[in-house]
């Protein structure tokens, strides 16, 4: 069938164009095609959700309404996740009770996922989890990893306990849910319970997973750890971040340090911040690329306030577009500002 092999095809480019953060080319073969199905346009959605730009997946619904596409439930995930990682509350709200009342889409463990998610980053803790609570479907890891990473952001200990404990009890061996309730507590400034969390990972054989960030110059791949000296341009790399800080701090960046979750010393909190290895890859993409090109890194593990805030002020101060794909989402930083509005 030469139309489902068009929307096929189709669809897996504007896939593979989203994760490789060009959005606006994934939208351009996107609106190239002449046939689309629900596959298709739930694509382009979540392409616009993981890239930050809440609105535009939105305003493909009713476009995607009004060509008879009716939407399934991969559909409703990709709008939902849309509103989280945007802060589109009472949008979120609207698609989650239309659903069933509307489409006939019963939510099943990852809508109510999204659901915790947006209540959650928007600080509205108490009514992610009166849902929980109200929930007909089985809950799985997803769901209270969910909550635990919104307990992190507003620093609520005893909600992060509860969301722990259930997540422990499903995935023991995952190292990331102790890291998580880890961080929670160096946030709250509880260093003894940071140690039992530790000792209980060093007594199960758990370790925390390396942050690691990689860059592509001249179809070669540079990887970074934090505090790394083993490049062959190391020295030079670290030149230039006493270059930028120097300017950086003109600017008005100030390391923020609660992003250093370790019982140090705040000199030692402010020398560690310097070398994660975002912060050498974007270091070394200054050096080893043109004036004005694009530098895109990619980083395992979510990028920290503290680096959000560095290269918010390293785009605007060397005026480049700096994009960056952690492993929750894109963001693309220009001009001092990023495509999240902080907002992640």
């Amino acid at each position: 069938n030469k139309f489902l092999l068009d929307v096929i095809l189709g669809t897996a480019v504007i896939d593979m164009y989203a994760k490789c953060g060009s959005i606006d080319s994934a939208r351009e073969i996107f609106d190239r095609m002449r046939q689309k199905n629900v596959i298709s346009w739930s694509a382009m959605i979540a392409a616009y959700g993981y890239h930050g730009q809440g609105k535009k997946a939105l305003d493909l619904f009713p476009m995607m309404l009004s060509s008879r596409v009716l939407p399934n439930r991969i559909t409703f995930v990709s709008l939902l996740y849309a509103c989280s990682h945007t802060g589109l509350v009472e949008e979120g709200l609207r698609l989650f009770s239309s659903m069933w009342d509307d489409f006939a889409v019963r939510p099943d463990v990852k809508h109510y996922t999204c659901m915790v998610d947006l209540l959650g980053r928007a600080g509205r803790l108490d009514e992610a989890l009166k849902l929980i609570e109200s929930m007909s479907v089985e809950k799985d890891e997803g769901l209270w990893g969910a909550l635990l990473g919104a307990c992190r952001i507003h620093k609520n200990v005893d909600l992060a306990e509860m969301a722990a404990k259930s997540l422990l009890e499903r995935q023991p061996q995952n190292p990331g849910h102790y890291v998580l309730l880890s961080n929670v507590y160096a946030n709250a400034g509880r260093w003894q319970d940071v140690a039992k969390i530790r000792d209980l990972m060093t007594r199960r054989r758990l370790k925390k997973i390396p942050g690691w960030t990689w860059i592509e110059v001249e179809n070669k791949i540079h990887q970074f750890s934090v505090g790394d000296s083993t490049h062959p341009q190391s020295e030079e790399i670290y030149r230039m971040l006493v270059t930028l800080s120097e300017k950086l701090e003109l600017a008005g960046y100030i390391p923020d340090t609660n992003f250093e979750l370790h019982d140090v010393d705040e000199e030692v909190k402010v020398g560690n911040l310097y070398s994660h290895s975002e912060k050498l890859a974007i270091a070394f993409g200054l050096i080893a690329t043109p004036e004005g090109t694009h530098i895109r890194i990619m980083k395992n593990l979510r990028v920290c306030g503290d680096c959000h805030s560095f290269i918010k002020h390293v785009s605007a101060i060397t005026r480049r577009v700096i994009i960056v794909r952690d492993a929750n989402r894109f963001h693309h930083f220009e001009g001092g500002a990023c495509s999240c509005r902080d907002y992640w």
